[in-house]
């Protein structure tokens, strides 16, 4: 449900959760995440409480936002893949739409012309993701004593992953350009989130205790994730 409370507009989720937060997303969105308990008055003292955050958050966003990369499918644009820019070449053979080939990104191509470029690079990253992405849940999941449900690789708008009430973990598709050591701490993340759903200290203890550096690899991600897009 979209609102806004004076010059904050937000999106306001109600749920079963027990506490309240407040995220900036990917895409600069407010949401506001609270128990349904909560009334409208009380949600707005949130938000003023919240306000000089709130500020310097979108600020942020808007300054890591400023060096987004718009690219072109076109010979010799770079593409990440695990962390790696990969420059692009169109071909007019081979077997399938898209192929990570000796060093390049190989898109089938008409004369020039690749009008299903985004779908193929979007089928490339889901199937390099449902064999990676899953091995690394197993493994870190056996070091963490939990289990994940479902894993999936999708479309998740302006989240890396997110995991659900009943244990499915699903991915964005995005997540295969980042680095190894930064895809596993979006996977060790959203493991932690079986043991605690909200994230209190609790939450980043239990992150820390399988991953010490974590957060240097999640500042990567909030300093990169931006030209982590085609």
């Amino acid at each position: 449900m979209m609102a806004q409370f004076k010059d904050i507009k937000y999106t306001l989720q109600r749920s079963q959760r027990k506490t309240a937060s407040i995220y900036i997303e990917r895409d600069g969105k407010v949401s506001v995440l609270v128990p349904e308990e909560l009334s409208n008055s009380q949600v707005e003292e949130l938000l003023e409480g919240k306000r000089k955050w709130i500020y310097r958050n979108l600020a942020e966003w808007e300054d890591l936002n400023a060096t987004r990369v718009q690219r072109d499918y076109v010979n010799g644009e770079g593409f990440m893949y695990l962390g790696r820019s990969y420059r692009l070449k169109l071909v007019d053979e081979q077997e399938s739409p898209l192929l990570l080939k000796d060093g390049y990104f190989c898109l089938l191509s008409n004369n020039g012309s690749a009008p299903n470029a985004d779908a193929a690079f979007k089928e490339f990253f889901r199937e390099k993701g449902k064999n990676r992405i899953p091995q690394r849940v197993a493994y870190y999941q056996d070091r963490m004593g939990v289990k994940a449900n479902v894993v999936k690789i999708m479309e998740l708008k302006n989240r890396w992953a997110s995991c659900t009430s009943d244990g499915n973990i699903n991915f964005h598709w995005k997540c295969m350009m980042a680095p190894p050591s930064v895809l596993d701490y979006i996977v060790v993340h959203e493991l932690a989130h079986l043991i605690q759903p909200n994230h209190t200290q609790t939450f980043w203890n239990e992150v820390d205790k399988v991953m010490p550096d974590y957060a240097t690899r999640k500042e990567w991600l909030r300093t990169n994730g931006a030209g982590m897009d085609l």
